[in-house]
């Protein structure tokens, strides 16, 4: 095409000041480039291409990190296992009320930025630009390298880093249905192994194989339960926020599913009874199977060597020596399912935050398959970069890692306790109903002012259980409250940049200009119309099928998810 077909049509410029022009130009481009252009063309969007079978794993996978294979071992070994029970049926049920409080708002708004986008949107834009980037930073990567080491010594940390987060990339620049896929079938390996860990576990420790037996109850008797007082309790909790952390992982996904009205809901409820089965039950036997002085439970040679997973001593101890590699390649999907779960939901965070105006622009960008491809290669390079950490040890990154992620996880959750508060006050401010809402969350507002309640008992403990800790050491007070120093760095830039850059006098959004109508399922009034009719539909499909076993297996199902 000549330069005057391409210019015929356009209307004609009016002349322009070469020299303003030049020193205009290199800052409106980064002004686009930062923060956008208010008349950009229409971008592509993400596609919802993920079916509820998808997002139910998703839930799961979500939850079964690879903090539970590895860092619930410190926990006995800190504590006993009475305290580290206890402190994960209290995080259990803190984070069963964030899911809760989270569902309710991403089941109406489904939307890839989730809690980022509703800081932003019922809060005001320095919370949502604080959530999107400290849940970007979170990563569990190292754990990889932690676990690998393990299955094999000889090969480098950052050697295996490549191995496994390269293809977790290829994967992930397909189509957001082979994230879908490829996290099915990683939580479904998960799944199997947790259930077969517990039953195996339970069995030996009650003496029910033979030439093995079991400890009882001798692990929480003679005062073995507990140890160390609040001070070894407290700290516990941050293995606890590290292992739960992903819960909120279904509500990033919401953004890209099928029907989330209907699929969100489903997977909220079954939380709970995947956090009893999946955390409470296995630091259960972990606890019951090994006592809390066995030096298998943390072995941190200097600072070079984290752990042995507790699943693989069971296994050995109940006789089945041979599956120590099994064990060891389920830990490895286990590794797969968090890199993969972690491009997914970084990459996701970094597209809302640019589409938003808080990210550099470049990192809106998506291709014609709905993939974020500069946002996942953004995730790659910090992958790349966290590995190489790992040549000052292991066990120095992965204490500092786990600090960082385990107290990010709980500002995140004490941050959507706050949005939902806020959420519910729009909503009754603006005279919405809430039957509007596909899915509400029971005993409001107990359960988010719990959660901010809670949350900040929590942060009381993990400050006195550092500073009591003897002899006192400045490292280990700064490794609790990192997490803390970057929450408040990135909320007050914002906040200052908000002020004096930005000109913007008005911090918190006014709750009769809180946006509750943008990527909403349905508009006002039609919730319970449309839940009618698709109820209908759904019964006249279910009289059209002859009831056979599937029929019943999957009426059971609806009342367990």
């Amino acid at each position: 095409m000549s330069d005057t077909e391409k210019d015929a049509g356009l209307p004609e410029e009016a002349p322009v000041d070469d020299e303003a022009a030049s020193k205009a130009l290199p800052s409106s481009v980064w002004k686009r480039f930062i923060v956008g252009s208010s008349n950009a063309p229409a971008e592509n969007e993400t596609k919802r291409a993920m079916q509820s079978r998808h997002l139910m794993m998703i839930a799961i996978g979500g939850t079964i990190g690879t903090g539970i294979f590895l860092s619930a071992g410190s926990a006995i070994a800190l504590a006993g296992p009475g305290s580290a029970l206890l402190s994960y049926v209290v995080v259990g049920m803190f984070v069963y009320s964030v899911v809760i409080a989270l569902g309710e708002m991403s089941a109406m708004f489904p939307v890839s930025g989730a809690f980022s986008v509703f800081g932003s949107r019922f809060v005001s834009p320095a919370l949502g630009f604080t959530l999107g980037w400290n849940y970007w930073f979170q990563c569990e990567l190292t754990a990889a390298a932690i676990i690998l080491q393990f299955w094999a010594p000889q090969v480098q940390a950052w050697e295996w880093a490549l191995v496994i987060i390269v293809p977790v990339f290829l994967l992930q620049l397909i189509h957001v249905r082979a994230y879908g896929e490829s996290e099915y079938w990683f939580a479904l390996v998960k799944v199997l192994m947790i259930i077969v860990f517990i039953f195996v576990g339970l069995i030996y420790d009650w003496g029910g194989i033979k030439g093995h037996p079991g400890p009882g109850l001798s692990n929480f008797q003679n005062g073995q339960a507990f140890i160390g007082g609040f001070q070894n309790f407290a700290q516990t909790f941050v293995y606890a926020f590290y292992s739960f952390g992903g819960v909120e992982l279904v509500a990033v996904a919401a953004g890209e599913s099928v029907r989330p009205h209907k699929t969100v809901p489903r997977a909220i409820k079954a939380t709970f009874l995947r956090i009893v089965l999946f955390y409470i039950l296995t630091i259960l036997t972990i606890g019951l199977c090994i006592n809390w002085q066995d030096p298998t439970l943390l072995r941190a040679a200097d600072e070079s060597d984290v752990t042995a997973s507790p699943l693989t001593v069971v296994f050995q101890r109940a006789g089945f020596g041979a599956a120590e590699h099994v064990v060891n390649a389920v830990l490895l999907t286990a590794v797969l399912s968090a890199t993969n779960s972690c491009f997914y939901a970084s990459s996701r965070m970094l597209l809302s935050l640019a589409r938003s105006g808080q990210a550099p622009r470049i990192f809106g960008w998506v291709d014609g398959r709905g993939v974020p491809v500069p946002a996942l290669v953004m995730a790659l390079a910090v992958s790349f970069i966290t590995f190489l950490t790992t040549i000052w040890g292991e066990g120095v990154v992965f204490t500092w890692l786990l600090n960082l992620t385990g107290i990010s996880a709980l500002l995140v959750w004490c941050s959507i306790g706050l949005i939902s508060l806020r959420f519910r006050a729009a909503y009754r401010a603006q005279g919405r109903s809430l039957l509007d809402l596909p899915y509400t969350q029971p005993l409001f507002p107990l359960l988010p002012a719990g959660v901010v309640v809670l949350a900040l008992l929590m942060f009381i403990a993990e400050g006195y259980s550092a500073v009591k800790e003897q002899p006192l050491q400045a490292e280990n007070v700064v490794a609790t409250y990192i997490g803390v120093a970057l929450y408040v760095v990135l909320y007050l830039g914002y906040a200052i940049y908000e002020r004096y850059g930005l000109g913007i006098r008005q911090h918190f959004v006014p709750l009769l200009e809180v946006d509750l109508q943008t990527d909403a399922v349905w508009k006002p009034g039609e919730g319970a119309m449309i839940r009618d009719h698709e109820g209908k539909d759904e019964e006249e499909a279910a009289v059209a099928v002859t009831p056979g076993w599937r029929t019943r297996l999957s009426h059971a199902a609806t009342h367990i998810y």
